[in-house]
């Protein structure tokens, strides 16, 4: 318990380090928010008003000041260029978001371990060196440049349909909302139709999304069974008799699973800053498209609040992996 109690109270000034960084951030963005909602062509008097009703004209410490009592009321911000909360805007994209990191992350765990594992246990052959390619090449590999691709190749010259834009087909009525993710929803409600156009729509999202997190999963598997598999108990219980699959399942990944827990944890917290560019390229109606618009009007509240989500969604993820791993070790919590 007193574990967690210091977890938590550690993020304390991580958070308020990231809202001061947020809002001082925002403020030096090039261009003038009351200008790009007013118009080129509007008049000064109407720029002043507009800055007025944005609170713009305050002193700096006193919008700051503003702004954080506003986080501490709920209140997130206004979005002066889609009419509404910024609360609002979250609600009905971030179903989306959440959807595409989770598929991508499963993707990643499903891929990436045995692939670490497989490489580890065949160390120095084909199959070792192959995964350490792909491990280069995934982790390196621009996340913009591989969605283009993919769109380009399978379908502008392979001509696969449907084209993975948006979360389903315009001639399919999405499923009866009850989580908000569209394949959940899919399966619960029996709507096979809007399952396999939401399955269509997400895999390659989410497959290029993960291909970076892939590797690294990948290559720290790799790296700590190498480590694992060379200690005294491991090789105990090859001299005992055990099959190979037991040896490597039940006592190598077993003690080897703190560290990839804790880059799969890590993973999945940078996964949001990934969507943003995945969002964008593949027209998914996700908060990281709606922050790319929102750069755009220069609109800082979105800004603003997606930076704090993704900083609360990291720290939580963190200390989420800290409790798994002390479950695993009662040496981490005593560390």
């Amino acid at each position: 318990m007193n574990h967690v109690v210091r977890r938590v109270l550690a993020m304390i000034p991580a958070l308020f380090g990231v809202v001061l960084c947020i809002f001082l951030l925002t403020r030096v963005l090039p261009g003038d928010p009351a200008r790009t909602l007013a118009g080129e062509q509007a008049d000064p008097a109407t720029v002043e008003k507009i800055r007025a009703d944005m609170g713009l004209d305050q002193p700096l410490v006193a919008q700051f000041v503003s702004y954080v009592r506003g986080l501490f009321e709920g209140d997130f911000g206004f979005a002066w260029h889609t009419g509404q909360p910024v609360l609002t805007d979250f609600a009905s994209r971030l179903p989306a978001t959440v959807e595409l990191a989770v598929v991508a992350i499963l993707i990643s765990l499903l891929v990436g371990v045995p692939i670490g594992v497989i490489s580890a246990t065949r160390r120095d052959r084909p199959i070792d060196h192959a995964s350490r390619i792909f491990s280069l090449v995934g982790a390196s590999m621009p996340l913009f440049w591989l969605a283009l691709l993919v769109i380009f190749i399978f379908y502008n010259k392979l001509g696969w349909e449907p084209a993975p834009l948006g979360r389903i087909a315009q001639d399919v009525n999405p499923p009866t909302s009850i989580t908000g993710f569209y394949v959940l929803d899919s399966l619960m409600t029996g709507d096979f139709v809007a399952l396999k156009s939401a399955l269509a729509h997400i895999i390659w999202p989410a497959m290029c999304l993960a291909t970076g997190s892939t590797a690294i999963i990948a290559r720290m598997t790799r790296s700590e069974m190498l480590e694992v598999i060379n200690q005294d108990y491991v090789r105990t219980a090859r001299s005992k008799g055990l099959p190979p699959a037991k040896v490597i399942l039940k006592h190598a990944l077993k003690n080897a699973a703190p560290v990839i827990v804790t880059v799969v944890g890590l993973q999945f917290g940078q996964l949001l800053g990934g969507a943003v560019i995945t969002e964008t390229v593949f027209s998914w109606p996700g908060i990281g498209a709606y922050v790319v618009q929102s750069v755009l009007a220069t609109d800082y509240a979105p800004v603003q609040a997606f930076t704090l989500l993704a900083a609360v969604v990291y720290l939580t993820v963190n200390l989420c992996v800290d409790l798994f791993n002390a479950r695993l070790d009662p040496r981490i919590e005593n560390a």
